[in-house]
């Protein structure tokens, strides 16, 4: 899976992940520089690079970068004071626009000066074949810190010598015996897979609720109904954000009685609804089918770095004018999914293909186009869970974090959440050529959370300030 973020990725459709963080206050560079220094032993996958298999026999491999530069990866930006928010949005979007070097490590980090009060924003890209969602906000707890007078990272342990560079023989035989540990691995994986969906079965539950989902299968793999923003795109990116009470949410989630992935998908499907009646598209027996990436990651696999993660695809009806309607009808499809194991069943189709030879599947991504006539997903919403306290950067203080999920292959427009620190933030990705009006998207999603509030009779509710404990160490945090 790793592997094919890179084989399938253009320049009309880019694979890193991201986020536009907010702190309150100037964050001084070079301090900052100085600090990633010394907690780069902590993250030794962001001082290596994409290999090539020389002899296209096996996936990429990571190497250590012989001519690793921190300066390389974190860049200063200024705009004239006071920057705007809209001035910062204009940036963000020509940051997340091009494909990264793979020359380099995967990532970089872009400080931006100048915003009105003195804040300073943080503009931050990783490569998808590095990370997915859940392990990307375990390495924003290593880079960060849970308090502005944190204790001083561990120290870096004494450097190995680095190995022989091997010689053409034995790299053959390292090709030709990783690619077929590799194809052993995804076939054990699809056995183990097999199995726990075949004990899974022995329950009443499970079976009905297969027996539920079983007659999504044949509507799911058809192409969808193109919706205003699925259509060729040409790669530029813009990134626009909403921000919402996480305690509103929650209390929307216990009056309805549901998940708060719930609240999310009925306000976005509610938002999709609103778009589309704008652009002069008939909601009437149209369905917004969204992928929702789902995390396999177990407690034992939290800090690991790669992609662990299959997909829910949830259809969701446009002309369900009741916002709770929308929101049991989301719930009752999500449960079953989840009952049915149907993130599980997909994902043995992932491991299935994983058994193919990396070269068969090098070249599926070099054949793709990423201007699909017919996606099969309308768009993507992905919704992690972060921390609720606040985190710190050289101590100040981060106030937002707006993430950024990749879009194309026709799917103009992605929806990624966070919640963090009391706050819900919604970051919504867009192609320009796809979706020039991306904006026009943020205010729809505005207007179809607060109905949804009204309607579930949730009366406002100010997030709950939080700071960190007094004394050093990565604090809890408590009520301000």
């Amino acid at each position: 899976m790793d592997a094919s973020f890179l084989y399938f990725e253009k320049k009309e459709a880019t694979m890193h992940i991201g986020s536009v963080s907010i702190f309150d206050g100037e964050i001084p560079f070079d301090d900052f520089v100085a600090m990633m220094d010394a907690k780069m032993h902590l993250v030794p996958r962001y001082q290596q690079i994409v290999v090539n298999d020389p002899f296209n026999l096996g996936h990429p491999t990571w190497e250590p970068d012989p001519n690793f530069n921190l300066r390389n990866h974190i860049f200063k930006l200024q705009l004239e004071a006071p920057g705007s928010e809209a001035q910062l949005i204009e940036l963000a979007g020509q940051l997340f626009t091009p494909m990264m070097d793979r020359r380099k490590p995967l990532w970089d980090i872009y400080f931006v000066y100048g915003l009105e009060g003195g804040r300073t924003a943080m503009v931050s890209r990783v490569h998808h074949c590095m990370v997915d969602g859940v392990s990307g906000v375990d390495l924003l707890k290593i880079i960060l810190d849970f308090s502005p007078n944190p204790a001083p990272p561990p120290p870096k342990p004494a450097t190995a010598p680095r190995p022989a560079t091997p010689d053409p023989t034995r790299r053959l035989f390292d090709s030709i015996l990783g690619g077929m540990q590799e194809g052993m691995n995804r076939w054990m994986e699809f056995q183990n897979g097999l199995l726990n969906l075949t004990q899974a079965l022995t329950r009443e539950e499970t079976r009905a609720s297969m027996q539920k989902v079983s007659s999504e299968w044949p509507r799911l793999i058809r192409p969808v109904s193109p919706l205003p923003f699925n259509g060729p795109g040409s790669g530029a990116r813009k990134l626009v954000w909403n921000t919402f009470s996480f305690a509103e949410a929650r209390a929307i989630r216990g009056a309805l009685g549901g998940t708060v992935n719930d609240v999310v998908l009925t306000a976005l499907s509610g938002a999709v609804a609103r778009y589309a009646a704008h652009h002069g598209h008939s909601v009437a027996g149209r369905h917004l089918r969204v992928m929702v990436p789902v995390s396999l990651r177990q407690d034992d696999q939290r800090g690991a770095l790669g992609n662990l993660v299959s997909v829910l695809p949830v259809e969701i009806p446009l002309d369900l004018s009741d916002p709770t309607a929308r929101f049991r009808y989301i719930n009752e499809k999500t449960a079953a999914m989840k009952a049915g194991r149907m993130a599980e069943g997909l994902n043995l189709f992932s491991a299935l293909m994983g058994v193919l030879p990396p070269p068969l599947q090098a070249l599926m991504g070099a054949l793709s186009t990423a201007n699909i006539p017919m996606p099969v997903f309308n768009m993507v919403s992905t919704n992690v869970p972060g921390p609720q306290v606040p985190m710190y950067a050289m101590g100040k203080r981060m106030i937002a974090y707006y993430p950024y999920v990749p879009v194309g292959f026709a799917i103009g427009c992605g929806c990624a959440i966070m919640s963090y620190d009391q706050h819900l933030y919604f970051g919504l990705t867009a192609d320009t050529q796809a979706m020039p009006d991306v904006e026009r998207m943020r205010d729809c999603l505005y207007e179809s959370f607060y109905e949804l509030r009204q309607i579930a009779g949730v009366e406002p509710i100010q997030p709950q300030v939080m700071k960190a404990a007094a004394g050093k160490g990565r604090s809890r945090g408590k009520k301000e």
